[in-house]
């Protein structure tokens, strides 16, 4: 037998995972020369590692399932765990950590901490079986044998990192379901009703937008595939076909402008150019906003409940993650180990665990890995 545990995988959850576990206990395989590629180009090479505001209203997922995780190792244990690691992270954003500098001081304390662990990198897992208690875990260029395998290998979102699908492969195969896997906080492409939202390219404006029950703010942003900013990815969480309703006009009252001489375009809250590009598709003339009839008003009030129905998103080379992936009921929320194979443990985006933009799905790896981690040292 090679090792005491196999961890496939080298971004945030496995890194993590290794850092923690007591020393000469595992080997790390990871397919790229280097971890951590996925968190050097995070939150624009800054990584936004956490968040103040944590909960599971935060996820997708069984709230159930993720709230063990959290409640054992929250953004404030992690905040410790990073300051005895002298990294002092800076809240942007209002209630967003991101390191000071630059993703690398992240990933340089996970290098110096996982060398505790054995790395094998530029190594690509093929597949996995076991015998007689033993895990084999096949490579492009040997075999590893353990008592125990943790799959922290990542969803399909940036395939040019190095993404790949061994992860959802590896459960199948051991009788897993996995749940139907989509590009998420990922922008939105259009239909041609809306192809003029092109034109707006690199225009930002704030927004609400409604899918279904769930309500996702901030800024949308007009780009030339179709529909970007923070709260079009977010709603891209929630999104699967059909419409969502967009308010261009949150927090504006119409009844504070009734009788308003101002032109339209001067008188709503939103950049000009979108708002005039808006008026050619309603077919409205710029005037004063007093001189509107009962159904040009009708018309301009459709921007606070805007109904489209995007294309279908940007895909995974432009998704910062991947829904879906390994059925969280099947997995024990205590220890992340497989409820169908002993010794089989399932960490970070693999699994059906999606957060929102904000440092969410760095906080889920950590969290999944530390209760990973606990596991096996109690064993």
């Amino acid at each position: 037998m090679d090792h005491k545990i196999i961890i496939i995988g080298g971004g945030a959850s496995a890194l993590m995972l290794a850092s923690l576990l007591p020393k000469n206990t595992a080997v790390l395989i990871e397919s790229n020369t280097k971890p951590g590629a996925k968190i050097l180009v995070s939150g624009g090479g800054k990584c936004n590692i956490t968040n103040t505001l944590m909960g599971t209203e935060y996820y997708l997922g069984d709230a159930g399932f993720v709230q063990p995780s959290l409640k054992r190792f929250n953004e404030k244990a992690l905040m410790r765990w990073l300051e005895r690691q002298n990294l002092d992270p800076v809240i942007r954003k209002e209630t967003q950590y991101f390191c000071k500098d630059s993703a690398k001081e992240l990933v340089d304390i996970f290098s110096k901490e996982s060398r505790k662990q054995i790395l094998c990198l530029n190594e690509e897992v093929l597949e996995v079986s076991k015998r007689d208690d033993i895990f084999y875990v096949k490579t492009n260029k040997k075999t590893h044998t353990a008592p125990a395998v943790v799959v922290a290998s990542g969803g399909l979102s940036f395939p040019k990192l190095g993404a790949s699908g061994i992860g959802y492969e590896i459960a199948k195969s051991f009788g897993h379901t996995i749940i139907k896997t989509a590009p998420a906080l990922v922008g939105l492409t259009v239909q041609k009703d809306q192809f003029f939202f092109k034109a707006l390219s690199g225009v930002s404006t704030e927004v609400k937008i409604h899918i279904g029950e769930d309500v996702c703010e901030g800024a949308l942003l007009f780009a030339h595939k179709g529909l970007s900013g923070p709260a079009v990815l977010d709603a891209s969480l929630y999104w699967e076909k059909g419409k969502i309703e967009i308010d261009f006009l949150p927090d504006f009252s119409w009844k504070s402008v009734q009788g308003s001489k101002k032109l339209i375009s001067s008188l709503l809250p939103m950049p000009k150019r979108v708002t005039k590009a808006f008026l050619i598709q309603l077919r409205l003339e710029d005037k004063p906003y007093h001189k509107l009839s009962t159904q040009e008003l009708e018309m301009l009030h459709t921007l606070s409940h805007y109904s489209l129905a995007p294309a279908g998103t940007f895909g995974y080379s432009k998704a910062e993650v991947t829904k879906g992936g390994v059925d969280t009921g099947e997995i024990d929320s205590g220890t992340m180990m497989s409820q169908k194979e002993e010794g089989l443990y399932f960490i970070g985006e693999v699994l059906d665990v999606t957060g929102k933009l904000g440092g969410y799905n760095f906080q889920w790896a950590f969290s999944s890995a530390y209760s990973c981690a606990m596991s096996i040292k109690g064993k």
